[in-house]
């Protein structure tokens, strides 16, 4: 007789039913090969005996196989697996092994991934240096709650949450007009707008409209990495070109659309990632010329636009004369908080009406209520006077943030004080390699990355150096980053 004690262990903790679990593994042994078809099963005493249970448990096991024709009762014999299964070459005994223990038995292409941050758990009380996110403890929720509240309870609710256009919600595809034309500039109708699930799945979307396999694509040396990621998993071929403090080089930009044919360019204008910098307005207005003369697919991101503390936001290309070139892509997620995943992009009605086509196959709509509460916020003017709230809060954290990396860190870091966003662009004197400093914050309590994504793809680009979040931090746990960033520094640290 086959070890059923070994093979068929039960988990009385669990919520699924005994007998369920006991069905289940027999199944899972029939389908493994271990037991055959035309096998004559234990009695159920015997196997009751044997696994520690009531009989009845067993019995109402066999007929749950019974019902699904796994086994068959033979009259004055007992149950047999059905002699009409297939035979399969029984694998080797693993109790309980699950067919997902192991890595797929087909081959699939490896998609580029990058550690954001040391491996280990973020809780309520960590302490974090993170690329740049918005303080969730500012976000507008109490309002989202109540405007998603209200929807539900409307008398249309259910139709709001069952049908839904590709191109996102028509009520905030309205309000989104008059958003972008008073805060962007931007000309644009209701067509011309497609919402998203935040500003990545736009990137993809219009990336894969426009690129081919081998195309070049001209992007910022460092750039966004998720979004060079994206390029190549497409098939890019990536043309870097350097970025300084008046942002990309238009100069190399032109000078490669001369000597190739440039498919696309991505750029982010207003708060390069991830050096912060803004494109100049020399440079925007040479680049619109380019743009214009070569025909060339722009994708402009508008990282952090809403965020800006100098002066008032630069318009963005969109908003100029581009010859209906450039792909205008933004997101609310920093307004309202990184799990609410609503981005749009901005391009010619006909290329939003194919890049809607597309976005079905992955994604068949957006989510209804929350574009609908978000049109709301956008219409009452609750939007509006958070941006102008976080914006004084996160004007204070960065200049504080700033004040005290000058004073207590003094030459072993250097940054430009940045006009807008959510992080400072922080060298570090290659005295204090980053790994090693990460690794030493980690042990007193602090996440913090390498800098390592930074330089994805960048070979001329190896700073020592990385994007210090300050939004997400209030002023008492700025404090204390810049404390344990100090004690490492000046060796006061403890460790070796």
């Amino acid at each position: 007789m086959l070890p059923y004690k070994t093979l068929i262990q039960v988990d009385k903790a669990l919520k699924l039913p005994v007998y369920q679990q006991i069905a289940n593994r027999l199944i899972g042994l029939i389908q493994e090969g271990v037991l055959k078809p035309g096998l004559f099963l234990p009695g159920s005493r015997v196997l009751a005996e044997q696994l520690q249970l009531h009989r009845k448990t067993v019995i109402a096991a066999y007929e749950e196989l019974i019902s699904q024709d796994w086994i068959v009762p033979i009259a004055r014999k007992g149950v047999m697996v059905a002699a009409n299964l297939p035979v399969i070459k029984p694998r080797s005994f693993s109790v309980l092994a699950s067919p997902y223990s192991k890595g797929p038995a087909f081959s699939y292409p490896a998609v580029p991934s990058l550690n954001l941050l040391p491996p280990g758990p973020v809780t309520a009380t960590s302490l974090v240096i993170n690329d740049g996110f918005p303080d969730a403890r500012l976000a507008p929720l109490n309002a989202w709650v109540r405007e998603c509240r209200s929807i539900i309870q409307s008398p249309r609710y259910h139709k709001i949450l069952m049908y839904g256009d590709p191109t996102g919600s028509e009520t905030l595809r309205k309000e989104m007009v008059k958003y972008l034309t008073d805060t962007r500039g931007l000309n644009i109708e209701m067509d011309n707008i497609m919402i998203t699930r935040g500003a990545q799945m736009a990137i993809y979307v219009a990336a894969a409209m426009v690129i081919k396999k081998d195309d070049y694509v001209i992007v910022g040396s460092p750039n966004y990495f998720f979004a060079d990621m994206c390029f190549e998993q497409l098939g890019a071929r990536l043309l870097r070109v350097p970025v300084d403090e008046d942002g990309i080089d238009v100069d190399a930009v032109e000078q490669l659309c001369r000597t190739k044919k440039i498919r696309m360019l991505y750029i982010i204008t207003h708060h390069h990632h991830p050096t912060t910098v803004t494109l100049s307005a020399a440079r925007r207005m040479k680049l619109l010329a380019i743009i214009r003369t070569y025909k060339l697919a722009v994708i402009e991101d508008d990282y952090d636009y809403d965020f800006h503390y100098s002066s008032a936001p630069i318009v963005p290309l969109a908003s100029a004369d581009h010859g209906g070139n450039v792909i205008y892509i933004g997101s609310f997620t920093k307004s309202l908080g990184l799990s609410i995943r609503i981005g749009f992009m901005i391009a010619p009605a006909a290329f939003i009406a194919e890049a809607a086509a597309l976005r079905r196959l992955i994604d068949l709509r957006g989510d209804n209520l929350s574009e609908e509460a978000l049109a709301n916020l956008l219409a009452d003017g609750t939007i509006a006077r958070h941006l102008k709230k976080s914006n004084k809060v996160y004007l204070e954290r960065r200049d504080l943030l700033c004040h005290l990396l000058q004073t207590r860190l003094g030459a072993a870091v250097h940054f430009t004080v940045p006009p807008g966003g959510m992080a400072i662009w922080l060298h570090f004197s290659k005295k204090f390699p980053l790994k090693m400093i990460s690794a030493k914050a980690a042990a007193l309590g602090l996440r913090m990355n390498t800098g390592e994504q930074y330089r994805y793809g960048a070979v001329s680009h190896n700073a020592n150096a990385l994007r210090f979040g300050f939004a997400s931090l209030n002023n008492k746990e700025i404090a204390m980053v810049v404390n344990i960033l100090e004690r490492i520094i000046k060796g006061k640290d403890g460790l070796s």
